[in-house]
């Protein structure tokens, strides 16, 4: 009898197994539906491994070339590399679906996607608000791999070393390693000094009632112009600011060029013991707080002041 004329394989070909549940109909592996059953689970197996190699060896390659051409940052790559990650196992997956016959292509998509977004928003709500806002950290750039940023009211500093979907991680300049929450740096005010290419700084020297306040402002103005990591444009300037219960506050204000933080104390360092010795050198004081009590103390009529209490 020929294959054509065999009753079996018409049966076979009429429920739709294919040449892998024909095999395993005819090996007497299995039946006719565990056959079509095994062939759909197959073909989802082969087509999801398939995807996932050329998205692997094509795609993610094409993709990394092609933002390195932008001349993106690493702190914008990494999150996008892994999206696209994201992407080419969502494709394979959907495209199994249809392979395998678990349903048409389009239907499988937007089956992949209702299950997974209800999934993520019932069990992942912090894990999406932090998502979030790591994509709002590509888009508005509030900070770069290597800046020296402060949130929290201060309370909090360092310099970012890694910025993923989820977190960034900062080293406090006590060499800690802070992981924080991107919500975190999104939802409240952060400082970034560095931003741009120059940064301000003030300082308020205090001097005495008695002492000449434009030699001191001379003074203050000279070292600062003599330092070599402050910027003569814009020019150092001193603003009388305080006065003081025992000192007259004059205010420093000068700038120093591509900041970070170990430049920012080393240069305020060097520059307030350069003054300080000019101080001291033209008698020009720094007074400590003084506290004057004034008043008397009059004892009762009849009683010595060492006399105890009764």
């Amino acid at each position: 009898m020929s294959p054509a004329a065999d009753p079996a394989r018409v049966l076979a070909q009429a429920n739709g197994l294919g040449p892998i549940g024909r095999t395993l109909e005819e090996a007497g592996i299995a039946d006719g539906a565990l056959a079509a059953s095994a062939a759909s689970v197959l073909r989802f197996a082969v087509a999801v491994v398939a995807i996932w190699f050329v998205g692997r060896t094509v795609v993610l390659p094409l993709i990394r070339r092609a933002l390195d051409r932008r001349g993106l940052d690493k702190h914008a790559k990494n999150p996008l590399l892994m999206l696209s990650r994201f992407g080419v196992l969502f494709f394979g997956i959907a495209v199994a679906f249809g392979f395998a016959g678990f349903g048409n292509f389009l239907v499988s998509m937007a089956g992949i996607a209702a299950a997974g977004a209800l999934a993520i928003g019932l069990a992942m709500q912090n894990v999406i608000s932090n998502f979030v806002a790591g994509v709002f950290i590509y888009t508005d750039k509030p900070f770069r791999i290597g800046d020296w940023i402060e949130w929290d009211n201060g309370d909090y500093a360092g310099v970012v070393e890694d910025i993923s979907l989820r977190v960034t991680r900062v080293r406090t300049f006590d060499n800690e390693l802070l992981t924080v929450p991107n919500s975190a740096l999104t939802d409240n005010v952060l400082k970034n000094p560095v931003d741009a290419d120059k940064l301000r700084l003030k300082f308020v020297f205090g001097i005495g009632y008695d002492d000449d306040i434009e030699r001191a402002t001379e003074i203050i103005v000279d070292e600062a112009e003599r330092h070599p990591d402050i910027m003569d444009d814009p020019a150092p300037s001193v603003r009388l600011t305080e006065l003081g219960d025992s000192d007259v506050g004059l205010q420093s204000r000068f700038w120093i060029a591509n900041p970070s933080r170990a430049d920012f104390v080393r240069t305020r360092g060097e520059y307030v013991t350069a003054v300080k010795r000019r101080f001291d050198e033209e008698g020009i004081d720094i007074p400590y707080p003084v506290r004057t009590l004034e008043g008397g103390f009059q004892p009762k009529e009849g009683r010595h002041i060492g006399q105890p209490a009764e």
